[in-house]
């Protein structure tokens, strides 16, 4: 993912072009160019020159993590026993498939990491095998998600 240099310079257009892929990436350029009254060529300018700042990173589908049996969302903070483990237990747990997210972060951890396991059994055993077997991590602290009330992107 490209890292902004600057903010970006969006105007209004952009706005309205941003809110529809936000709402349906899948939605054809040339329905948003009649919505909003310019070409499908401008739109695909508008977007190569959202995708050059930053502002864009791509599309992608969104996988139904229940329809794969996957139930168990958990929130786990990591307490290192020094500041210097930070890079390797990062490494260590790229390697976990059940990590979707890991997060530097202050406060009590070191670590914030989101991860996502068929049930509280499978959650116990990466917990127990994974997490806390890596160099570096001296104790966690588990909370379990038991329901996602939120999910959004940012406004536009």
């Amino acid at each position: 993912m490209k890292t902004p240099t600057s903010l970006a310079k969006i105007d209004g257009i952009d706005k309205k072009i941003l809110r529809f892929l936000m709402e349906d990436a899948r939605k054809p350029v040339l329905e948003i160019a009649r919505s909003i009254g310019i070409s499908g060529a401008a739109i695909h300018q508008r977007l190569r020159k959202l995708e050059a700042t930053g502002l864009l990173s791509g599309s992608k589908f969104i996988v139904n993590p229940k329809s794969l049996g996957y139930t168990t969302m958990a929130y786990i903070g990591i307490y290192l026993d020094k500041a210097m483990s930070n890079p390797m237990a990062v490494k260590q747990l790229e390697k976990i498939p059940e990590v979707l997210e890991c997060h530097y972060t202050t406060g009590n951890w070191s670590i914030l990491i989101k991860v996502l396991c068929r049930d509280n059994e499978h959650l116990m055993q990466v917990l127990n095998k994974e997490i806390q077997a890596i160099e570096g991590v001296s104790r966690t602290e588990t909370f379990i998600s038991l329901a996602q009330q939120i999910d959004r992107q940012i406004s536009i």
